[in-house]
């Protein structure tokens, strides 16, 4: 099985039963757990057992503590061949510094590097609304997308009111039944064009991090030039300490490009 760890509840689970029926042959598969705090929650947890507890241990924890049980009690770390967390880098944070809420990333970024290891940590920056932040597809000025540490308060009334052409995520969603919130029947016509926009989504975000990482608005050579911990250091060596603000990009089409390709 593979563990996907969601920091949401409502946005990451539904794009990703879009994804699911896209790109894995095999959904069945695949086990979302929604974890509903944020990573610096999740770093307070692990550092009470100083990194030495594995994830699937401190979320039954965590979650048994509200009466939820979205992993079953004889599934363990070593039932999963990889675990992928998604959570957002939430700079506005204003319960921890900018350097707490940094050093906090780092090391979960130093801990989470291998999916058949610990996991594999992917960060939205600001957040997974990231997504919307785009014109018209293909959008040729994503890469030059930032939002500052303020405006990030209010980022998702701020990615419609400023950057996104789309008022929802219909443009790279499949709809849900209300009731099962399971995949309701879907046309060739339909999956061609969710497909297409995602293929774009893709393109445009892996270039961006290539761009945020070595300044070439193009794909990388390898796919380690854009990984998430070279993401995050120059986030903050480029954008974070130089001007308090973050240059927009999103988790999943980074995912699926080290996944997939």
């Amino acid at each position: 099985m593979i563990l996907f760890v969601f920091e949401g509840r409502k946005t990451e689970p539904s794009l990703f039963k879009t994804l699911e029926y896209l790109y894995f042959k095999k959904p069945d598969e695949q086990k979302i757990c929604c974890f509903g705090y944020n990573i610096y929650e999740l770093y307070k947890l692990m550092n009470e057992s100083d990194f030495t507890e594995d994830i699937v241990t401190v979320i039954k924890r965590k979650l048994e503590s509200r009466n939820e049980k979205p992993i079953p009690d004889d599934v363990s770390i070593t039932d999963f061949s990889e675990v992928y967390l998604f959570f957002d880098y939430d700079f506005q944070n204003k319960n921890l510094s900018l350097e707490e809420l940094n050093s906090q990333v780092q090391e979960m970024l130093g801990f989470f590097f291998d999916e058949t290891i610990n996991g594999k940590l992917y960060i939205n920056y600001p957040m997974v609304e990231s997504i919307k932040c785009t014109q018209k597809l293909p959008d040729e000025y994503f890469y030059e997308y930032k939002v500052s540490r303020e405006d990030c308060s209010n980022f998702k009334d701020y990615v419609s009111q400023v950057y996104s052409y789309y008022k929802s995520t219909d443009f790279i969603q499949f709809s849900l039944d209300k009731k099962t919130k399971e995949l309701r029947p879907i046309t060739k016509e339909r999956e061609k064009i969710v497909k297409e926009n995602w293929d774009y989504l893709k393109e445009q975000n892996i270039k961006k991090a290539n761009y945020i990482c070595n300044d070439i608005n193009d794909y990388p050579e390898n796919k380690f030039d854009v990984g998430q911990k070279n993401i995050f250091d120059s986030q903050l060596e480029k954008f974070v300490l130089l001007n308090s603000e973050v240059s927009i990009l999103n988790a999943f089409p980074l995912f699926l490009y080290e996944y997939f390709k």
